[in-house]
């Protein structure tokens, strides 16, 4: 399935930065940046339970925020790009 993933972590101390780069890390690790604090992560509901609960052990539930947006499994149809990025498709391998 596709998870949109995304966060808004408070960077006004130290601690914030940090945290915001341990989230941005780790959402790297399960998926594709899409925008700054915006990524897909293709992942089976065991991955998912587990991106989850790791991203919310390493925000500030009281400054920060992250949403989950579970578009399933027939998310092509429900995706509409326009600009500049380029597209990609979850579903294929990833080179890098």
């Amino acid at each position: 399935m596709l998870v949109l993933v995304t966060y808004d972590v408070n960077t006004k101390t130290t601690q914030g930065r940090k945290r915001l780069r341990q989230v941005a890390r780790c959402c790297v690790a399960h998926g594709q940046r899409v925008q700054n604090s915006v990524f897909e992560c293709s992942l089976d509901e065991v991955q998912y339970v587990i991106l989850r609960d790791r991203l919310s052990s390493l925000i500030d539930g009281e400054k920060d925020s992250l949403r989950f947006y579970n578009l399933g499994n027939h998310y092509q149809r429900k995706i509409v790009h326009v600009g500049a990025k380029p597209t990609y498709d979850p579903g294929e391998p990833l080179i890098l």
